[in-house]
């Protein structure tokens, strides 16, 4: 079974052909960095005419890519959310429109669904029952994995998403979008020590999250120091620290 798959989630293009037995045969991802850099974020209406743009482009060189035709395709998987309502539309509406017109399955994937079950594509691929984190943007979850469609959740933020997080403490420092891997690269040359950033949520049961209060503490170290290069390097540093500590923490603790 080949399946051609479309994500336009948000600001990323992704197109894919996976074969059941070969694995992943062509795939391309168009990045909307430059895009939206003026406006310091995603532009919703900017992210959904853009993928207009792409997508077909795209779908198209990955057929030539994997030297198939639309004959050779069993199906058409695409992302039904969650994400930016217009972004999904642009996925949905082409998805769709393809699979009905090459008389195929059109199949909806929840996005999260799809980040759980990315590691089945690894050579070294995990044994059922397994926990998975998952960490981006828009969300921060612990879920227990029983097999395919049968999931459980742990935790997740009560607020702020990880990278969410990442992304606000990056403009709070003046870095350039998209912040989160401007920070984490600012951080290589920070002073581990300097700076002592609070765990959130670790003193207590449970595995939920909260960043929007490391957020709030990393907003006053930076009012109250000095603004030199390398003093918003610790802080950065402290900040990501910070981080990936409460992560790992929850995920042993998981």
């Amino acid at each position: 079974m080949r399946i051609l798959g479309i994500e336009t989630s948000c600001d990323e293009t992704g197109i894919a052909i996976y074969d059941e037995e070969q694995g992943i045969m062509s795939h391309r991802l168009y990045s909307q960095i430059a895009v939206h850099a003026d406006y310091g974020g995603v532009v919703p209406e900017l992210a959904s005419r853009d993928h207009v743009r792409k997508t077909i482009p795209l779908i198209k060189e990955v057929l030539a890519d994997a030297g198939l035709t639309p004959k050779d395709l069993d199906g058409v998987a695409y992302t039904a959310g969650p994400g930016l309502v217009g972004a999904l539309l642009v996925g949905c509406s082409i998805g769709r429109s393809l699979a009905y017109g090459w008389n195929i399955p059109a199949v909806p994937v929840h996005h999260m669904e799809g980040h759980l079950l990315a590691p089945m594509l690894e050579d070294d691929v995990p044994e059922f029952p397994f926990v998975a984190l998952l960490v981006s943007g828009g969300h921060t979850m612990l879920v227990r994995v029983d097999g395919i469609g049968e999931y459980e959740l742990l935790g997740e933020s009560v607020d702020d998403a990880a990278g969410e997080a990442f992304d606000k403490t990056a403009k709070l420092l003046g870095l350039d979008y998209p912040g989160g891997p401007v920070l984490a690269k600012m951080a290589e040359n920070g002073t581990a020590g300097r700076f002592k950033f609070p765990r959130p949520m670790t003193d207590r049961p449970g595995l939920d999250f909260s960043f929007s209060g490391l957020k709030t503490f990393t907003a006053n170290t930076i009012a109250k120091e000095d603004n030199s290069p390398q003093t918003h390097a610790d802080i950065a540093y402290a900040f990501q620290e910070a981080v990936v500590d409460t992560l790992a923490i929850k995920c042993r603790r998981a």
